[in-house]
C-alpha cells in the first residue's frame, strides 16, 4: 500500500450535496478543506484582506455595519475582468495571513 496522499476535489452546483459529502468524509476521518470557508476567512472583519478590499474598491462595497457587502462587490467584479483580477489577487495574497 502506498503512503502517497490522495487529494480529491469535490465540486458541484448549488444544492448538489457537496456539504453532505464533505460531512460524510469528515466522519470517516478525512481532512476536508472547504474553499467557501477559506474565502470568508481571508476577508473576515479585522483581516488584512478586508482592509485591502476597502482600499481597492472603496466604502461602497461595505454595509452600514462595516460588513462586506458581497452583492455590491460581486456586481463590480463580475462585470469588470480587471476588478475581478484585483479581487483575486487580494484574496490569494491574503491566504498567507490565515
Amino acid at each position: 500500500m502506498s503512503n502517497v496522499p490522495v487529494i480529491v476535489g469535490l465540486t458541484g452546483g448549488i444544492a448538489s450535496g457537496k456539504s453532505t459529502v464533505s460531512k460524510m468524509l469528515r466522519e470517516l476521518g478525512v481532512h476536508v478543506i472547504d474553499a467557501d470557508v477559506v474565502a470568508r476567512e481571508v476577508v473576515a472583519p479585522g483581516s488584512p484582506g478586508l482592509d485591502a478590499i476597502r482600499e481597492a474598491f472603496g466604502d461602497g462595497v461595505f454595509a452600514v455595519d462595516g460588513a462586506l457587502d458581497r452583492a455590491a462587490l460581486g456586481a463590480i467584479v463580475f462585470s469588470d475582468p480587471e476588478a475581478r483580477a484585483r479581487l483575486n489577487a487580494i484574496t490569494h495574497l491574503s491566504l498567507i495571513h490565515i
